[in-house]
């Protein structure tokens, strides 16, 4: 890597530290725009961060963060700060997450602060990522179809599992 970036690689995905291309006024997160439970995501994610972070597709930003291989950008999600930190897989989420307005969450810092926290994350992150057609399905039967307006249909879920449960062991 050029400057003095650091890749710290694991078996699922490699943790990016730094750009020598920093974006120049906000943040911007890239992820897969070829994936459909990405995009449902990042939709999600722009109703939390409003008009703080830029998002991009890797295939269309990747050019622009030539010190970051095309390869890793495929792997997961990234957040690149403007001081060029980079965030990736499921801390590109939580740390996108602390731009969100009136709403603190404390999933970034655990990232950093709890080890099976990280590997957690990390590990359904890594989970997620391979199995993108399947974990989409399961989206829209839990969340609904409208990313903007989410349903709570695993609540419904939830309640009939627990009725069908009592009845059968009462």
């Amino acid at each position: 890597m050029e400057n003095g970036s650091v890749i710290v690689f694991n078996h699922m995905f490699s943790k990016i530290e730094k750009t020598a291309y920093p974006p120049n006024t906000k943040p911007v997160f890239i992820w897969d725009g070829e994936c459909g439970f990405c995009k449902f995501w990042v939709v999600r994610l722009k109703i939390h961060t409003k008009n703080k972070i830029a998002y991009r597709t890797y295939q269309e930003a990747a050019g622009q963060f030539p010190d970051i291989p095309v390869k890793e950008f495929k792997k997961a999600s990234r957040l690149i700060e403007v001081n060029g930190g980079i965030y990736s897989g499921p801390d590109s989420l939580y740390r996108s997450l602390q731009h969100a307005e009136n709403i603190v969450w404390p999933w970034h810092r655990w990232y950093y602060r709890y080890v099976w926290f990280t590997k957690v994350s990390d590990h359904g992150y890594f989970f997620i990522a391979k199995n993108r057609p399947m974990m989409f399905k399961l989206t829209k039967v839990l969340f609904g179809e409208r990313p903007e307006k989410l349903k709570l249909y695993w609540l419904i879920y939830i309640v009939v599992i627990f009725v069908l449960a009592a009845m059968i062991f009462s």
